[in-house]
């Protein structure tokens, strides 16, 4: 199992994701499609006011926040950080108490287990076990389907099927669980590891303008640049090889954080004689 966040590049996104602290306010008016608010005052801080932007005000679909919210209405709403000084708030993220109790009880890294709901170029939707009934709250980015290549998600799952997937984010503002399937898979990467300075044989599996993809071992693929198959100008990928083909290349590195892996000609061999 992966750690949550592990990768240092998705923690500043993730920081700005996770719940921020609810606070009692009262609607005092409205800037242009902004909400207005005063904080009720707490143990630790005094009166102050605040900023609630369209955006943030409903999980609904409105044209101003006036048609939801009236000056003088009290509610609860998630801090999400100050501008200028100024504190925004979401009220989205607290309007519905069930949905939001659901996402604060998944924190990263939990197991949880769903029905896909649909697939799409971008990701799939998942029917998360005890989400509130009529909600749709899981998705997984393409990235976290699985370790393999695929060229689309139906590659990995298909609609109706049961998954398990590891919580990598529950966003309280969205109302949506961001879950992995990969985080439950191991990294073939780590296994192969130990084949940097290694000559292999290989398969092309895609052929792309600045180089090929070549597999070189179940769910491991790594990239030959075109200035590793020839020095000659003009020249391009798919006039050297085609997809399908063998060839010996050298394993050049291998980035088990990136998840990629860099290829070479082999030593010795004249470049343009990839085959």
């Amino acid at each position: 199992m992966s750690e949550p966040g592990s990768d240092p590049r998705l923690q500043p996104l993730l920081d700005t994701l996770r719940p921020g602290p609810v606070r009692r306010v009262t609607v005092t008016g409205f800037d242009g499609s902004d909400v207005l608010v005063a904080l009720k005052a707490s143990s630790e801080r005094n009166n102050e006011a605040g900023r609630i932007s369209r955006e943030e005000a409903s999980m609904r679909r409105i044209d101003h926040p006036s048609e939801v919210f009236e000056i003088g209405q009290e509610l609860d709403a998630e801090e999400i950080g100050r501008c200028r000084g100024e504190l925004h708030l979401s009220a989205r993220a607290c309007e519905n108490p069930e949905l939001r109790t659901f996402l604060l009880a998944l924190q990263p890294g939990k197991i949880v287990s769903g029905t896909v709901s649909e697939v799409h170029n971008f990701g799939v939707f998942v029917h998360l076990d005890g989400e509130p009934d009529g909600l749709r709250t899981g998705f997984i980015r393409v990235s976290e389907l699985t370790w393999s290549w695929i060229s689309h998600p139906s590659e990995a799952v298909e609609a109706g099927q049961r998954i398990t997937a590891e919580v990598l984010i529950a966003e309280t503002r969205q109302g949506q669980v961001a879950i992995s399937m990969k985080a439950l898979q191991k990294n073939p990467l780590i296994e192969f590891s130990d084949q940097s300075g290694q000559v292999l044989r290989g398969t092309v599996t895609k052929i792309v303008p600045f180089g090929v993809f070549v597999r070189l071992a179940p769910d491991v693929e790594g990239l030959l640049h075109l200035s590793e198959m020839t020095s000659r100008p003009a020249v391009t990928p798919d006039q050297l090889v085609r997809e399908g083909d063998q060839i010996t290349v050298r394993v050049a590195e291998v980035d088990v954080q990136r998840h990629r892996v860099s290829l070479c000609a082999p030593t010795g061999q004249a470049n343009g004689d990839s085959q």
